[in-house]
């Protein structure tokens, strides 16, 4: 008897704290959201409207000592197109707007050392943004910095030089998605 009586004393203990910490979460969570709209925060696709319009025309023309980067660059702005900017993908007669990309090649550094090897290298991706907007011309050159590792095999190395690329351009095309949104926003504030 004592301890069914011990028993429902804990679970009444227990329920009093659950409701106080989901009193607490939904406390925060309105807190959160009563912050973010009363700031007016706006995500940044909507600042990158006042840039580009609906229908984007994507080119990229690619350093020809690494062909191999053309597929993932196009796949990568076309990805930000329609997930960022919510816009569409159409050819260069349609489009209002256009983003031509030119990626000038990666120059590697050596860091670091070890027996006479390389062990540790930064990557420097050039890309040159060429844009066509509803505010006219603007061309923006960014370069992306991407360190690594270098293991001994030969075959590794390859590996982690074509994905210290591929970070590095993502690193770039982070950037101009940044530099579009804060364009978007003097652009939005100055109407």
């Amino acid at each position: 008897m004592f301890l069914q009586e011990e028993r429902g004393k804990q679970v009444e203990r227990s329920n009093k704290n659950f409701s106080k910490k989901n009193i607490l979460k939904l406390f925060i969570m309105y807190y959160a959201l009563f912050i973010l709209t009363g700031c007016g925060y706006k995500p940044s696709s909507h600042a990158i409207e006042n840039i580009f319009s609906d229908t984007v025309y994507v080119e990229v023309h690619v350093d020809r000592a690494e062909p191999e980067n053309a597929p993932f660059i196009k796949d990568e702005m076309n990805r930000m197109v329609y997930t960022r900017f919510k816009g569409k993908i159409v050819p260069k007669k349609q489009a209002q707007s256009q983003i031509i990309v030119s990626y000038a090649g990666t120059t590697f550094t050596p860091l670091a050392y070890k027996d006479g090897y390389v062990t540790r290298y930064r990557a420097d991706v050039r890309v040159t943004f060429d844009m066509i907007t509803k505010q006219g011309k603007l061309k923006k050159t960014i370069t992306a910095i991407q360190e690594g590792d270098i293991q001994a095999s030969s075959l590794l190395s390859s590996t982690l030089r074509i994905q210290a690329i591929r970070r590095g351009l993502e690193k770039a095309m982070n950037e101009f998605l940044a530099y579009a949104s804060a364009k978007g926003t003097r652009a939005g504030s100055s109407e």
